[in-house]
């Protein structure tokens, strides 16, 4: 193929492969983990950077044009074949924010599995074996939780004198590991004990979050917002109206910024519970139907930030999120997830994750600040949402079984798809 031909990318169907996250041949692939299924690649056949306020339309004018240059042979076509692209963006505008285009993928979606390899087919890649776990050493910082105590503290009076109703804050813990985690072993990890999150490696950041900002998958959209958190012990039930009111700003933000987009747009009228091993979550399910063609990545970036990861209103949460965090967030809490040609694809809120750097683990937790927050339950908080990353490094594995439910029914098995 000469350099002036088009990138052939084609997709042929395969055996049911068994697990995904084995397939991987080195430490440093792409998975995409959700209840057995999901996407794990490998090489890189492009990276488009993308920076500022226009990054997600950037993006995805971007990608557009790269599909559009392509010659695509795809004998499966089903949302996530053909060339796909994974993406992690930063929270803010500053910072560098990528979609990668892998060379070789591997899928698998209700029965039907497949292979897509971009330019010539590559040379097997000698596999690796998964590293096992690091040992790890956790930097003890002695006035952390005073400085988040006083932070939350400030942030409610702010809220009390008005400049906003809701301020997402969040805080970060450094880990040291006695070398590079694979992050093979993490994703399976994570996949194996929380199989109801969407566990992703994209770019050096990896996790296992609850929050599916949105699917689109043909005109059809599902989106699944959280807000409002309990755990066993904790000194906040479920049902306060604390939680309510949180949860309440989070769920608007959402259907406002998708309505726009849809001919119809539906969604309880009461949330859900969502129950994690170590915490439930407040969630409102919204699904729709578009009336135009806007991409999956499109549809990410109009809803980033909800009041889920940002506050309300929306310029003021953020004006007063940089004032009193005196942090970058870089990507956390921010969209990772992956599109296909056809703008099809799926987009989460990076939570419960961690930023490899190296050697190191940059983890990350938040929770949201209303006039009723107090400061040591906040505290508590954050810590319950780091423990989905700690417990990688320890023996003890958490309990096992997300279930979802209306908060008014007895519990019931979780559906078959988020």
């Amino acid at each position: 193929m000469s350099s002036s031909s088009p990138l052939e990318v084609t997709t042929v169907r395969i055996p049911d492969p068994g697990p995904l996250a084995p397939l991987a041949p080195g430490p440093s692939s792409t998975l995409w983990l959700h209840r057995g299924d999901g996407l794990v690649a490998w090489g890189e056949a492009t990276r488009l950077e993308t920076a500022g306020p226009d990054r997600f339309d950037e993006a995805d004018r971007r990608w557009r044009e790269w599909t559009a240059a392509a010659v695509i042979h795809d004998e499966v076509r089903r949302p996530g074949t053909g060339p796909v692209a994974f993406g992690s963006f930063t929270f803010a505008a500053t910072g560098t924010s990528a979609l990668v285009v892998p060379r070789v993928l591997i899928g698998r979606r209700d029965g039907d599995s497949w292979m897509t390899t971009v330019g010539t087919p590559p040379r097997p890649v000698p596999r690796q074996e998964p590293a096992p776990m690091p040992r790890a050493t956790w930097r003890n910082d002695p006035t952390a939780k005073s400085h988040w105590q006083n932070t939350v503290d400030e942030a409610v009076r702010r809220i009390r004198d008005g400049e906003a109703r809701k301020i997402v804050l969040a805080r970060q813990t450094v880990v040291e590991l006695s070398r590079a985690a694979d992050l093979r072993t993490l994703a399976a990890t994570l996949s194996d004990r929380y199989p109801d999150c969407f566990t992703f490696a994209v770019d050096g950041l990896t996790g296992a979050t609850p929050e599916l900002l949105v699917r689109r998958m043909g005109r059809q959209l599902t989106s699944l917002v959280l807000a409002g958190t309990s755990w066993p012990g904790g000194a906040t039930p479920i049902g306060t109206a604390k939680n309510a009111e949180e949860h309440g700003y989070a769920a608007a933000s959402a259907t406002d910024a998708l309505r726009p987009f849809c001919a119809e747009l539906r969604h309880w009228d009461r949330p859900e519970l969502l129950r994690l091993p170590h915490l439930t979550h407040l969630a409102t399910r919204i699904t729709g139907t578009l009336n135009e063609d806007v991409s999956s990545l499109g549809l990410a970036g109009a809803l980033h930030p909800t009041a889920a990861v940002g506050g309300t209103p929306t310029d003021r949460a953020l004006a007063l999120i940089q004032a009193l965090e005196n942090t970058d967030r870089g990507r956390y809490a921010a969209p990772v997830g992956w599109q296909d040609a056809r703008g099809d694809g799926e987009w989460c809120i990076a939570l419960r994750c961690a930023a490899i750097e190296g050697n190191r683990l940059r983890l990350y937790a938040g929770c949201g600040i209303v006039a009723d927050s107090e400061p040591e339950t906040e505290w508590q908080e954050t810590e319950v949402k780091l423990t989905a990353m700690r417990t990688l490094f320890e023996d003890r594995a958490p309990a096992r079984g997300q279930r979802i439910d209306h908060h008014t029914q007895a519990t019931r098995p979780a559906p078959p798809h988020l």
